[in-house]
C-alpha cells in the first residue's frame, strides 16, 4: 500500500497529503509515538497539503513538524484542509 500521508512528530497538529486525496476518504495516519488514527476526510486535499489531525479551536498554534506554523482562524474540524483560508 502508498504511503498517502506524512506526520513527522508527535506533537503535530496536521498531516500532509503525498498523493491527492478525496473528500470521505478514510485515511491512516501513522503518528511517531503513538497508534495509528484513521481519519475521515472532510474536503478534498491536494497534494502537498495539510488537514487536521483533530480538532483544533480558533486562536490556536497549528503544529507542523513539531514547531508552530501559525494560527488558527476559526475553528478547524479533524479531516479539514488546513491552508490560508484557517490559518495565518
Amino acid at each position: 500500500m502508498q504511503k498517502q500521508v506524512v506526520v513527522l512528530n508527535s506533537r503535530d497538529d496536521v498531516a500532509n497529503a503525498l498523493v491527492d486525496l478525496g473528500r470521505g476518504a478514510r485515511v491512516e495516519v501513522f503518528v511517531p509515538e503513538q497508534d495509528v488514527q484513521e481519519v475521515v476526510l472532510q474536503d478534498s486535499i491536494p497534494l502537498g497539503h495539510k488537514f487536521a489531525l483533530r480538532r483544533i479551536p480558533a486562536g490556536s498554534h497549528v503544529v507542523k513538524f513539531g514547531i508552530p506554523i501559525g494560527i488558527a482562524t476559526q475553528d478547524i474540524e479533524q479531516g479539514e484542509h488546513v491552508h490560508v483560508h484557517n490559518l495565518e
